[in-house]
């Protein structure tokens, strides 16, 4: 029987196992165990495994990650914060920048002294093709396009923060039934890879509220990425401001999109318990 040190974090709510991997390029556990250990009846419980591996080519980490169910995203929003806070506790640092590896590219997370984090999310991607999606040609934006799903017609915009979003504005986002809902869209041939899926209610210029279905994790409290995606797409059709505050059920993130064209996110990242993992 295999034995694994965990901590468990969670970012407003979306709440991740963390694995110290710094001696291996490899995850410690695969995608199968990854999803065993984030049932929330027969496991720990959560939304995904996260990784601490060796950095690659000039970074100081590499972050992987398993979804609930077994699926690998590219990156995650919320999670990388959770990284940061983790690697900081093990190295014995209060305030701590890092460079980060990701499969969605370099990320820099700086913890800050009021325990937050703030992060360089980079530059969003805007095309078609960068997604994906084939609801406009690979060279053109996707912006307030109609797509059908489910019985009506919405209006979408597609931005990747190196994974893939669709954006929703609506009049009422405690309305929306994400369940029967979240999974059409997730799934709709129009998105090749699946989608991770925004609603957003806009309450003034500077302040939206969120609900998200996220690929691969369901309905989450937060989604990180999904939040810068959904300032960008706000910023794109004249619904908000280039820095927001952006309200989920788990708690608030605030998003800038700097005129220099980086994403940046900050909020905070909690330690909950650690444990011992017997495989």
């Amino acid at each position: 029987m295999t034995t694994l040190d965990f901590q468990k974090y969670h970012g407003l709510g979306n709440d991740f196992i963390l694995l110290d991997n710094r001696h291996s390029h490899d995850p410690l556990v695969t995608p199968e165990q990854a999803e065993q250990i984030c049932d929330r009846n027969f496991g720990i419980g959560g939304d995904g495994v996260i990784f601490l591996l060796p950095g690659q080519d000039g970074t100081d980490y590499t972050m992987r990650i398993f979804n609930s169910d077994g699926s690998e995203p590219e990156m995650c929003g919320n999670g990388i914060r959770c990284l940061a806070q983790f690697a900081a506790q093990l190295n014995g640092q209060e305030d701590a920048t890092y460079r980060i590896h990701t499969l969605a590219g370099v990320m820099t997370p700086q913890r800050q002294a009021d325990g937050r984090v703030k992060v360089d999310m980079g530059e969003p991607r805007l095309l078609a093709g960068q997604i994906p999606t084939t609801l406009k040609p690979e060279s053109e934006k996707v912006v307030d396009v109609p797509l059908t799903v489910g019985d009506r017609t919405w209006n979408v915009t597609t931005v990747s923060m190196g994974n893939p979003h669709c954006v929703v504005f609506v009049d009422d986002v405690a309305a929306i039934s994400l369940a029967e809902i979240g999974p059409q869209f997730e799934h709709h041939p129009q998105f090749p890879q699946r989608i991770n899926t925004e609603f957003i209610e806009v309450t003034q210029g500077n302040y939206v509220k969120m609900r998200v279905w996220e690929r691969g994790a369901g309905a989450t409290l937060a989604c990180g990425t999904g939040a810068c995606a959904s300032v960008v797409a706000g910023v794109l059709t004249g619904h908000c401001d280039r820095s927001t505050t952006v309200e989920l059920p788990g708690g608030n993130l605030e998003i800038e999109w700097s005129n220099q064209g980086s994403v940046y996110m900050t909020g905070p990242a909690t330690f909950v318990f650690s444990g011992t993992l017997r495989l």
